[in-house]
């Protein structure tokens, strides 16, 4: 098993405390099968709230069950739900930053596409913007109460060893 730290790394600009804006946000990942070394052609998807039975019992459950076109080999992923989403504050702006943690098996995620609606609250004001979708990796917005443009750019993510 292999424990990957997903790490989002950003610019923000009048706002903090980005992260996803639902308990059952879909993260979306390029895999990569660690037997054959073959990555999946799609974008798979998955949950911190569904998980599904692994087969033959041998871990319990997963959040992702993904059986590998080329070698065959069952692979699963569960996220540490012990460890909170955590947010990506302005501190962290420009830098890398841990936001969770999966357990893979058999797998490792290569890529992560930031799809979905994430949320974050203006730095002055504490206004929620609980509506952002990026596109191509930017978010922009004005903050009516802090009277400042608001905006997320250059969002990537990267994985690392937990």
């Amino acid at each position: 098993m292999v424990r990957l730290n997903l790490e989002i790394k950003a610019e923000l600009e009048n706002v903090t405390d980005l992260r996803p804006a639902m308990d059952d946000f879909e993260y979306f990942f390029k895999v990569q099968c660690t037997s054959c070394r073959e990555v999946h052609p799609k974008i798979v998807s998955l949950n911190r709230i569904e998980e599904r039975e692994v087969s033959g019992g041998r871990h319990g459950t997963a959040h992702l069950i993904w059986r590998c076109s080329n070698c065959k080999h069952e692979n699963s992923a569960k996220f540490d739900t012990s460890i909170p989403v955590c947010p990506y504050t302005a501190t962290h702006s420009g830098n890398f930053s841990r936001i969770l943690v999966v357990e893979c098996r058999g797998l490792e995620f290569v890529e992560f596409d930031p799809r979905g609606q994430w949320t974050c609250k203006g730095t002055d004001s504490n206004t929620t913007f609980s509506d952002v979708e990026f596109q191509e990796g930017e978010w922009f917005d004005y903050d009516e109460k802090g009277r400042l443009p608001v905006q997320v750019t250059s969002l990537e993510g990267r994985f690392t060893r937990a």
